[in-house]
């Protein structure tokens, strides 16, 4: 804003240097034409000359500033406008060159950067709303069936297991969703040291063997030995969520493969199965909060695990990248930058 007034306040001094310019430049040609014995029949055409000049720098100073005053004038209405909080306001900047037209550009850049975030806000926001509400309302539900006298002990036991069931996933988001805001307003990462990478990719299997053994699974591991230096912790949660995935989705008695090795100075973790796969239209959407592919909700998991490892992997300097074929299976790889010491 205290460019706008000091950009105002110059236009409206060149306005005025233009009305006293044209003024002072009429009255000495008047005063020359008068000195030099001019017929005295245009003595009076000269008296009226200095008027006539100031009202043509007033003609002047008045497209001037139609031209280069609205833009700004359109400028603090806009910014008057976003201070309301309406964020679909944008003033046009064709009319405008030079500081004003790039001043303008730079004011409609920032109202859509801050349109995006509240829409992406809102959508935060309204997603996370329906997540808990779903386990919350099914909580319920089956608690107020359990206060019926008349069901079966195996029926108790049942709804009992479906509540701590979706207690269970009620943490599990809360969990989810405060690690991923830490994340993300992490700039940096600051916790390095030097750990082996194969290993860790090793233990984090075995936290899953339970699901791993119940559904027969093929485990086939090609784990060249690396040490890495990076934030083991952070990278762990980057493997559990990839396996579990890969668990989760594959089918019984399926595969499940995972690679480690170094691809020049970088490192790469490659994670597959042979499960149900997904679409194309699902691979693109995979790394937003709370999207789920399974639209029915039919198998547990609240859309926050894949963001979270992407979030994880921006901040290692890393990518991440995904194959997926419908009924065939996916395949994540992850790239890590050459830091392994």
């Amino acid at each position: 804003m205290k460019k706008i007034h000091r950009l105002n306040a110059a236009l409206i001094m060149i306005v005025f240097m233009i009305m006293m310019a044209s003024g002072t430049l009429a009255s000495l040609l008047g005063w020359f034409l008068y000195s030099n014995h001019i017929q005295p029949g245009l003595h009076f055409i000269l008296l009226f000359l200095p008027v006539i000049s100031v009202l043509f720098g007033t003609l002047l100073s008045m497209i001037v500033s139609k031209r280069v005053l609205k833009p700004l004038n359109d400028l603090i209405v806009a910014t008057r406008e976003i201070a309301k909080g309406n964020l679909d306001v944008r003033v046009d900047p064709s009319p405008s060159i030079g500081e004003i037209g790039e001043l303008i550009s730079s004011f409609n850049n920032m109202t859509t950067e801050l349109s995006s975030i509240e829409l992406f806000r809102n959508d935060f926001i309204n997603n996370f709303s329906h997540e808990f509400k779903t386990p919350i309302v099914s909580i319920r539900g089956f608690a107020k069936r359990l206060l019926d006298n008349h069901l079966s002990e195996a029926q108790r036991k049942e709804f009992a297991g479906i509540i701590v069931s979706e207690s269970d996933r009620l943490t599990k988001m809360s969990s989810n969703v405060l690690l991923l805001t830490k994340y993300e307003n992490q700039e940096m990462i600051t916790e390095k040291s030097i750990f082996s990478l194969d290993e860790q990719l090793r233990n984090c299997l075995l936290l899953f063997e339970k699901e791993w053994s119940e559904k027969n699974l093929d485990l086939q591991l090609e784990l060249a030995p690396i040490n890495y230096y990076g934030d083991e912790e952070m990278l762990s949660q980057v493997w559990i969520n990839l396996i579990a995935n890969a668990i989760k989705f594959n089918n019984p008695n399926g595969n499940l493969v995972i690679r480690c090795f170094l691809d020049g100075s970088a490192v790469k973790v490659k994670i597959s199965d042979s499960g149900i796969g997904m679409d194309d239209e699902t691979c693109r959407h995979i790394f937003e909060k709370f999207y789920q592919g399974d639209n029915t909700h039919g198998s547990a998991g609240n859309g926050l695990g894949l963001p979270i490892v992407k979030r994880i992997l921006d901040l290692c300097g890393g990518q991440i990248t995904v194959k997926s074929k419908k009924g065939v299976g996916t395949a994540f790889t992850v790239k890590l930058p050459g830091q392994q010491k």
